[in-house]
């Protein structure tokens, strides 16, 4: 098996899956004693490690199941009038972008999604592009870090310093950069930072944080997670901490990814994954005769790249693409379709090796004619 998508859901290794058990068996044995008496401390116990890697502190995480419900609690919380705007780009993550319109249209907001090409030319087209939108009436910014479909890393820190000069509320939507990015959440000045665990972190499914900026009046006031439980408005991480009766067990193993991840070397296990990627990017690009669609500075360890056949762009298409190179080859890809094109996306952790590329290469090289699938 060539797995090349670690970017949708990741991969959990062994040790952090039986630590995750373990805390499920803990729960099992007394609930009562595990719920009211070990699961709080052992929760701020869990997001203080989750901060310190993250360059924060752990009162200011709060554990969230993803990075989508991050947004959804910054969004459903903030109060916003008829004719605010709430500004992202073409490239928000779909379910974000949804959540963007549900809130909106409840309460009058008007969305805008700023068109930024892809192929980008570069950080500066986008923060020129996005700060062209910015109105007086511009409430609050919404911005990947690393953008989903087209794997883009964004210039966050000038988009917000941008924002923040016009007194516009910024939201980074960082579902892929934990594991991939170093992080030092304060230097970003946002007011809110949500990512992902289960990615690139290697956690368990069900894990994530969302960070609120202590030195924003806004970031913490007011904020509730989606469920409203026993500790509404007692604090910022308390209200998020327990939400009812749930499997708390994704959250608590977080330490335990952190610690899988800095075994396998941290802060260099990262690099080498995207120096992996562009390598093999490099490959399919030479072997494929494609260009790439972003410059070296804007490219993680997610990597899109034009899908080289002929194929009528479709969403269906991309999903038959990607079934057949599983059914038919056992590799695992996103293909995808954005903005009236095909695209494919590679991802590469620490157990990919450049041979993957040079298969999947090889694969669309000789296959690609064959219509529907590759075959």
């Amino acid at each position: 098996m060539i797995f090349l998508n670690h970017g949708s859901f990741g991969a959990t290794p062994r040790r952090v899956l039986r630590a995750q058990q373990d805390w499920r068996l803990a729960l099992e044995r007394q609930p009562i004693h595990f719920m009211i008496d070990i699961l709080p401390a052992a929760l701020r116990t869990a997001a203080s490690e989750l901060a310190a890697f993250l360059g924060a502190t752990g009162q200011d995480v709060a554990f969230v199941d993803n990075a989508t419900t991050g947004v959804n609690s910054v969004l459903r919380s903030l109060r916003l009038q008829p004719g605010d705007e709430v500004l992202t780009t073409s490239h928000v993550y779909p379910a974000v972008g949804k959540t963007i319109s549900y809130v909106c249209r409840r309460t009058g907001a008007v969305p805008v999604h700023v068109a930024v090409p892809f192929p980008c030319a570069g950080p500066q087209e986008v923060v020129d592009r996005v700060v062209r939108a910015m109105t007086p009436r511009t409430r609050l910014l919404v911005i990947d870090h690393i953008t989903s479909a087209t794997a883009l890393v964004l210039p966050v820190h000038e988009l917000t310093r941008e924002a923040r000069q016009r007194g516009i509320l910024v939201l980074v939507d960082g579902a892929h950069a934990p594991g991939m990015l170093p992080l030092d959440l304060p230097t970003f000045a946002t007011d809110w930072y949500t990512g992902n665990c289960h990615k690139w972190l290697c956690g368990c499914k069900g894990s994530a944080f969302l960070w609120g900026n202590p030195e924003s009046e806004a970031a913490q006031s007011d904020i509730h997670p989606p469920v409203i439980s026993h500790f509404l408005d007692e604090n910022w991480p308390a209200e998020f901490d327990f939400i009812g009766t749930r499997d708390y067990s994704p959250w608590l193993s977080v330490p335990e990814a952190l610690r899988f991840l800095q075994d396998l070397g941290g802060e260099r296990v990262m690099e080498h994954n995207r120096i992996l990627a562009r390598k093999g990017a490099l490959v399919l690009q030479s072997t494929l005769g494609i260009a790439p669609a972003a410059p070296e500075s804007m490219l993680g360890s997610i990597i899109t790249l034009p899908w080289p056949g002929t194929e009528t762009p479709s969403d269906e298409m991309a999903q038959d693409l990607r079934r057949a190179l599983w059914e038919n080859h056992r590799i695992e890809l996103m293909v995808l379709c954005f903005d009236g094109r095909l695209w494919f996306r590679i991802s590469a952790h620490a157990y990919n090796e450049i041979d993957d590329y040079e298969r999947l290469a090889e694969v669309l090289q000789t296959h690609l004619p064959s219509r529907p699938g590759v075959g």
